[in-house]
């Protein structure tokens, strides 16, 4: 296996982003219309913070309790900010890290999802799953 690999080879650059002032509701159909289950929050293309499905699912109790799923999720994401939702300490990796040191951070914390950046700027992002893919494509 390569030892040197940097993650851009496997982050996803093609971006779904949500600003600080978007709403929960704007998080949910993000994630359902793309399939996704992390979104870097920015203000100025500068992360702010990390929001996962996971995250969305803690605050919603309405899963299939209620017959107006929809209407009661609607209730509980007005109930609360994406700011107060998001994880707000985000470990972030460059470009030309590699694919390595992002397996030692995946596996050491307790989250699934880094921002990448390059000079700064964020460019992409690397989950659990595209470091599983890649792991599988050495097989």
């Amino acid at each position: 296996m390569k030892k040197r690999v940097p993650v851009s080879r496997i982050m996803t650059s093609n971006l779904v982003l949500l600003n600080l002032t978007d709403t929960l509701e704007k998080a949910e159909g993000l994630f359902k219309k793309h399939n996704i289950r992390h979104i870097p929050v920015v203000n100025n293309n500068k992360v702010e913070g990390m929001l996962s499905y996971t995250d969305l699912l803690r605050i919603s109790f309405a899963d299939a309790a209620f017959d107006d799923e929809e209407n009661i999720d609607t209730v509980v994401y007005n109930m609360f900010t994406l700011n107060q939702v998001m994880v707000k300490t985000v470990t972030s990796v460059t470009t030309s890290d590699t694919i390595y040191d992002v397996a030692k951070i995946l596996a050491k914390e307790n989250f699934h999802a880094l921002p990448v950046q390059e000079n700064g700027k964020l460019v992409g992002i690397v989950t659990t799953t595209d470091l599983i893919n890649y792991l599988l494509e050495q097989y």
